[in-house]
């Protein structure tokens, strides 16, 4: 009856382009659904309560765990995700349970370190079949995460496993399995996931370059963004502080992103006559997308942001300091397997070592890999 009334709901409320629960593809093993919580909000659960959702509240955004306590982690990244990709779901009339598991999930294989973690053990894999985030996501929820009797994984919906290898944007790129149709678009709740990231990172990058001080506010008017940014609010709100103007400019900025990306994206659907997810799976460009007016004027923010912030020598410093740690802790554990946990010791005979060495290291918070460095390279540091 419960069922019965929730198909109803999702008939009543969502677009014909949303995917419905009961069009999704299940689960790789059988299971009862639960009486009151569709498979997307199981999914949805599941995600939260796992370890690895746990371990992003220590892994780095752009500032590493010991450089302070207000820069963004990939738990917060994460959440401002979520939040940003259950509002543009909801106006398009998209299943907000579906693309709120994507967006919780979507972070779940990163390194510690960041992309400098990332980057160097794709570097490290090279021979032995490279490593990438969304990969590793997956990898993740389907074998990793160790929580139930009868299966490894979560046993997620094929949908939310699909969100996951299927995310990208400009930092995320992934090989698509073929179990994964890499011919076909992915849903329309995954695209919106992939925008709500890059409104995420971009903005909040924004505001902790400028809380850092390693981007100077005043060079921030030469863009235009920021420029009618500032006039409005400054328009609005006179005499305003520096740290509330800066909260405010944010805010508009991400109000502006999500409602170009909303308006956009209905008037492509409308353009292209979309009225199923199958649909969808056919256009091969982005339907969830910002305009290419805002497309101009994103370039000149990400081009600002790669120049005064990824760039900046403390920044890469940083990231050149955290590839040393993971390159000598992975060599280490190759040429000595016997140092690595009981736990992951007991995979060797069955695993790849050097995939079981890849797993140990991308599951590790910040603070463990430092931990672990300490442990392994400091003379009296205890082990």
């Amino acid at each position: 009856m419960l069922a019965k009334l929730m198909d109803n709901l999702e008939n009543n409320v969502l677009a014909p382009y949303a995917m419905k629960t009961k069009f999704s593809r299940g689960r790789v093993y059988p299971e009862d659904e639960h009486p009151y919580r569709t498979i997307y909000q199981r999914d949805r659960d599941r995600i939260i309560h796992s370890a690895a959702f746990r371990r992003l509240e220590y892994k780095t955004q752009v500032f590493v765990n010991h450089e302070g306590d207000y820069y963004r982690t990939r738990l917060t990244h994460t959440l401002e995700v979520t939040q940003i990709g259950r509002t543009i779901a909801r106006a398009l009339r998209l299943n907000e349970d579906l693309a709120e598991s994507i967006a919780l999930a979507h972070d779940l294989g990163h390194t510690p370190f960041g992309h400098s973690g990332e980057e160097i053990l794709n570097e490290l894999m090279q021979n032995h079949g490279g490593f990438n985030h969304n990969l590793q996501g997956l990898r993740v929820v389907d074998i990793l995460e160790e929580r139930y009797p009868n299966f490894k994984g979560l046993n997620l919906s094929w949908e939310v496993r699909e969100g996951i290898i299927k995310h990208s944007t400009t930092f995320d790129q992934a090989k698509i399995p073929k179990d994964f149709e890499p011919e076909k678009s992915a849903t329309l709740e995954t695209q919106v996931v992939d925008v709500a990231d890059e409104i995420a990172y971009d903005n909040h990058d924004l505001d902790d370059g400028i809380t850092s001080c390693l981007i100077n506010e005043e060079s921030l008017n030469q863009m235009p963004l920021w420029a009618e940014a500032q006039s409005t609010v400054t328009k609005n709100f006179s005499g305003l502080d520096r740290q509330l103007r800066k909260y405010q400019i944010i805010r508009y900025l991400i109000n502006l992103f999500v409602t170009d990306a909303i308006n956009e994206s209905l008037k492509r659907i409308k353009q292209l006559n979309i009225n199923s997810p199958l649909a969808v799976s056919e256009i091969k460009n982005k339907i969830i997308s910002f305009s290419p007016e805002m497309e101009e004027k994103r370039k000149h923010l990400k081009s600002f942001l790669w120049q005064n912030l990824y760039q900046h020598y403390r920044v890469i410093r940083m990231s050149d300091k955290a590839k040393r740690f993971i390159k000598e802790l992975f060599n280490l554990y190759v040429s000595a397997p016997k140092q690595l946990p009981v736990s992951f010791q007991k995979k060797l005979d069955k695993e790849d070592k050097y995939s079981v060495i890849c797993d140990y290291i991308a599951g590790m918070t910040d603070r463990y890999a430092l931990d672990e460095y300490k442990k392994l390279f400091y003379p009296y540091e205890k082990v």
